[in-house]
């Protein structure tokens, strides 16, 4: 085999491993799957209470669909366009009816395997999360004198309604003598107050990972980096960096104790990923003849020049960004507490073992080819990165302009 035909097979595993990666994720971070939330507590007499948040638009056309509404629709689309919350929360209440029965056919509350018969406790109300409208609905669930727990099963927004897919619902409580959070799926839509903690950390772990792969910018964030590093040490060093970065972030924003609009964490996060990837452009074009050096390896401790120190600096301070990013897929706001705490650790495992695989995937790859043609590895990195800072500019100055 020719060494031209090597070349070229490798570039091309370089780019199956990307795109298996891309192929399986949507085309933006938060476009095509929703997160339904739901809170539970001790009511009145035995009762439970579960205050509901759920996004004002997808529930407008699902409750419509459901029940054959047009007028629903009608006017919770306009008041939809039209931004105003008060109105929104107002076409909620005069259709209360269907929206209730949609809401109580796919969420319900058994004590002890018996059923719990639900009632509106007040009118809707309309806030925001991560800059999309969010109705909340108050229910109060009427259940039978039992010893047992009580177990929540939703269904919401499913697959099959054709308007979004892979909804979650993630379930705080604090109920028979327990509290803490569980995240809730297609795949796994119950959960009881008597499950076990490995079970509610497995959800959450599963949960992490499938939010980083459903996330095409922090994906093509870790790409950026890749194609800017030399060594294996320098990528585990960058990453490292970007996983403390987020990981404090993240944990903080989750427990309630940091808050940040989305409207500025969302663009941000775009400019980041042009930055860190327009970075090795600019490195590549200062060096002009000699941007081939950028492959080989470099000098200092762990390989890193004053550049490469600067760079680390700058994944840091981004990486803080993206932890606000992450923590915004949870909505959780709930006070600080040692369960929720390891619920949003494994979370965070989560997100870093994908992490962690898809370095493994790609970077020695990279690394055969940037020995075997350093040219061409220079333009392969250069191509990569190119593509990613155009990427991260347009999701920038669209994050911009609609938030």
């Amino acid at each position: 085999m020719s060494r031209h035909i090597r070349h070229t097979l490798i570039v091309a595993g370089i780019a199956a491993a990307v795109l298996s990666f891309l192929g399986a994720a949507p085309a933006s971070a938060h476009g095509f799957s929703s997160t339904a939330y739901v809170d539970l507590a001790s009511g009145e007499q035995g009762h439970v209470r579960t205050e509901l948040g759920l996004e004002y638009d997808l529930l407008v056309v699902s409750a419509a669909d459901f029940g054959h509404v047009d007028a629903l629709f009608r006017a919770g689309t306009a008041a939809f366009e039209g931004g105003d919350a008060a109105a929104q929360a107002a076409v909620l209440d005069a259709h209360a009816e269907p929206v209730v029965a949609y809401v109580t056919k796919h969420l319900s509350v058994t004590s002890d395997g018996a059923v719990c018969a639900p009632a509106r406790v007040g009118d809707f109300t309309v806030g925001e999360r991560e800059g999309v409208p969010y109705a909340g609905l108050l229910l109060d669930w009427a259940c039978p004198d039992r010893a047992g727990g009580h177990e929540v099963r939703s269904e919401l927004f499913p697959d099959g309604e054709g308007f979004v897919k892979d909804t979650k619902t993630i379930v705080t409580y604090d109920l028979d003598g327990h509290s803490g959070s569980a995240a809730l799926d297609a795949a796994s839509p119950s959960f009881s107050t008597a499950q076990t903690w490995y079970q509610r950390f497995g959800e959450f772990f599963g949960l992490g990972a499938e939010h980083l792969l459903g996330g095409i910018d922090h994906i093509l964030f870790l790409l950026a980096l890749i194609a800017g590093s030399r060594r294996l040490r320098e990528i585990v060093l960058t990453a490292t960096s970007f996983t403390l970065a987020h990981s404090v972030t993240f944990l903080l924003a989750a427990l309630g104790l940091v808050q940040v609009p989305a409207a500025i964490v969302e663009p941000v996060i775009a400019l980041s990923i042009a930055v860190v990837a327009g970075w090795h452009l600019w490195r590549i074009r200062r060096r002009g003849d000699h941007a081939v050096d950028l492959v080989e390896s470099g000098r200092g401790h762990f390989s890193l020049d004053r550049s490469g120190w600067l760079r680390l600096a700058v994944v840091f301070c981004f990486g803080l960004v993206h932890g606000l990013g992450f923590a915004g897929a949870l909505g959780i706001d709930e006070a600080w507490s040692w369960t929720l705490l390891w619920s949003l650790l494994v979370f965070n495992v989560g997100i870093e073992v994908v992490q962690l695989a898809i370095i493994a995937a790609v970077f020695p790859l990279l690394i055969v080819l940037r020995r075997r043609a350093p040219r061409t590895g220079l333009w392969a990195t250069g191509a990569v990165s190119a593509g990613v800072a155009a990427m991260g500019l347009v999701w920038f100055v669209q994050r911009v302009v609609t938030s």
